[in-house]
């Protein structure tokens, strides 16, 4: 049985210096739904993170870099008494081109720092998340200059149509769970 979504956090990296970058996919798709709903992310620093209200859901941002995010969202997830279950997830993935996105139930962390992190904080791997398709690298060895970099201008509108697609797949997911939006969603082709 899924468990309702009472918290959804964006992984990314904070400041402007990273804004709109490959590594903050997550921080993107949580900006669309503060909009759609008027919320507006207020900083909490002492769970070391940027939070809004949604429609009874928490929207957080850990204000941390990307690969401390379990120092926010594990001591917020204790603070709001939340099942991991019910924290939902999205990051970026670097498996999948641009344009894909999988809804997941639970899982190991695949080499994603962000996820190795929350996984240690929340003491489980047992939560739900969206993976968003960034693509790999053009060339060998240079990972951290993809997944830090901008999105190139050509792709901007792929991008558009994927962070609404991954809107919509956190919207399914908040009213009919987890399993029937991966139904969904992970059958959709990128």
């Amino acid at each position: 049985m899924d468990a309702p979504v009472k918290m959804i956090v964006g992984l990314g990296n904070p400041g402007r210096t990273y804004e709109d970058t490959r590594h903050n996919a997550g921080f993107m798709v949580l900006d669309r739904l503060a909009a759609r709903w008027g919320a507006v992310f207020k900083a909490d620093r002492q769970r070391k993170c940027e939070v809004a209200a949604g429609p009874g859901v928490l929207l957080v941002k850990p204000s941390t870099f990307m690969n401390e995010s379990g120092l926010c969202v594990g001591p917020m997830m204790r603070f709001f008494k939340l099942d991991p279950r019910s924290v939902f997830v999205i990051h970026d993935e670097v498996d999948f081109p641009l344009g894909v996105i999988k809804l997941r139930e639970k899982g190991s962390a695949g080499g994603h720092n962000g996820i190795k992190s929350l996984i240690a904080h929340m003491g489980t791997q047992e939560f739900p998340r969206l993976r968003f398709g960034i693509g790999q690298p053009r060339g060998k060895g240079e990972m951290i200059g993809h997944v830090l970099g901008k999105f190139r201008p050509e792709e901007r509108e792929l991008l558009d149509v994927t962070l609404g697609k991954a809107e919509d797949a956190v919207l399914y997911t908040m009213e009919h769970g987890i399993t029937r939006a991966g139904n969904i969603f992970n059958a959709v082709p990128g």
